[in-house]
């Protein structure tokens, strides 16, 4: 097909299995990604430059329809963010409240246009808990008209490097409500009464303007008040966070981020209705997440089951920084020499010997260790599901090397690795 890449079948005259490629492209194009649509139109305009008037016709309609839809959405999500937050337009424009003492900035603004459009990987029981959330939030003005407000306060916790900043500014994004992003721990001031004058500066802006009001490492402000080592200090600023967030809750939208969940209040907890837990990602996500961050660099679906198998018990933002790091030792090995032919395990030894208190003992071990102990590992492990095929894929060694470390008698059970 013209100014189309690959061949496409066709009987009598007309696109084979057109019914199961436009069952394809209508869910794809669900993301919402421009990319998306600039490829079906791109299949659309070759099925006319073929003469298949009849194909380019149903996709034609295809993008319409979905084109009317994203429409529709976005006029529902106006409506919606009025009652979510009401209030003024922020701009770039927008002069954001600074400390009185230092004159520093107390929030940064971002637009919506710089908020990301791809959500994070999670599994599929929290991915319906968000879409449940957001469901809530876009038809806000729905349940509003029913005298059922919607959640108006969300607190997500878990470790560090989850993805829990980047799950706030996606939901913003499909809110289409810009973010003022506050990290409380630059409020606290060494003068007596500036913190809590900060707090109460910050959420009378947030007020003022429809925005999501964004508070990360939450847990700098929001701490036990009977904290014996705290002075009554925190203890006041504490009490002027809750009657905050108590006369925010009727006016705005306000997401929480803590890393350290067991430092907060009682009190604090309560003032959230939803309290969402952001997990280290398992298997599967891992799997995704390194595909996610591949970008141009082609791996083996062995090779990408092998990283998602050693990155056991890492975070995402772990995991993406192991990715760059084999994408950076293959752009290395071809700036040196182009010809030369990239060592994918000789890079992930060198991640592994520099960043082994990242990686499980057990994992750091095996992957700096003989081929041979890995081999049989990644064999009894049953998440990967590994062939000798894939194995020697991965060690680059051959099949029949493989089959016979597999078969040789010894009294040592594989490592067991954690998930």
């Amino acid at each position: 097909m013209a100014g189309f890449p690959g061949t496409i079948e066709r009987s009598n005259g007309t696109l084979k299995h057109i019914d199961i490629l436009l069952a394809l492209c209508r869910s794809a194009m669900g993301s919402g990604s421009p990319v998306i649509a600039h490829q079906i139109e791109r299949l659309r305009d070759a099925l006319i430059e073929d003469d298949d008037r009849e194909s380019a016709a149903r996709f034609t309609r295809l993008l319409s329809s979905e084109q009317r839809a994203a429409e529709m959405s976005v006029s529902k999500l106006k409506r919606s963010s009025a009652v979510l937050s009401a209030g003024e337009t922020l701009t770039a424009n927008t002069v954001v409240p600074v400390d009185r003492e230092t004159a520093s900035p107390l929030a940064e603004l971002i637009p919506i246009e710089r908020l990301p459009l791809e959500p994070p990987i999670f599994d599929p029981q929290q991915r319906s808990a968000l879409d449940a959330l957001l469901s809530e939030w876009k038809f806000a003005d729905a349940l509003a008209e029913r005298g059922m407000p919607p959640s108006r306060t969300c607190l997500l916790y878990g470790a560090p490097g989850t993805g829990k900043t980047a799950l706030a500014l996606w939901m913003a994004r499909q809110l289409n409500l810009p973010v003022v992003l506050v990290r409380l721990d630059g409020l606290i001031s060494s003068f007596l009464g500036t913190t809590s004058r900060n707090i109460g500066a910050l959420f009378t802006f947030a007020a003022r303007y429809r925005c999501v009001l964004l508070l990360d490492e939450f847990d700098a402000i929001a701490k036990l008040r009977d904290d014996p080592q705290e002075v009554g200090e925190i203890k006041r600023v504490v009490n002027t966070l809750l009657q905050n967030l108590d006369q925010r809750a009727s006016s705005g939208l306000t997401i929480a981020i803590t890393n350290h969940e067991g430092l907060l209040d009682p009190a604090v907890w309560r003032r959230f209705e939803i309290q969402l837990s952001v997990p280290r990602p398992a298997f599967a996500q891992r799997e995704s997440i390194v595909s996610r961050y591949l970008d141009s660099l082609e791996l083996s679906s062995a090779k990408v089951r092998f990283l998602a198998w050693m990155t056991a018990g890492l975070s995402g933002a772990e995991i993406e920084q192991l990715v760059r790091g084999v994408r950076r030792s293959t752009a290395l090995a071809e700036a040196q020499d182009s010809q030369m032919r990239f060592d994918f395990m000789n890079a992930i030894q060198q991640y592994a010997s520099l960043n082994n208190g990242r990686l499980q003992d057990t994992i750091a071990r095996l992957v700096t260790g003989r081929h041979e102990e890995l081999a049989r590992t990644l064999a009894s492990a049953r998440d990967i599901g590994f062939r000798a095929t894939d194995i020697a894929d991965v060690l680059d060694v051959g099949k029949a090397t493989v089959s016979r470390w597999l078969n040789r008698s010894s009294g040592e059970e594989p490592a067991a690795i954690g998930a």
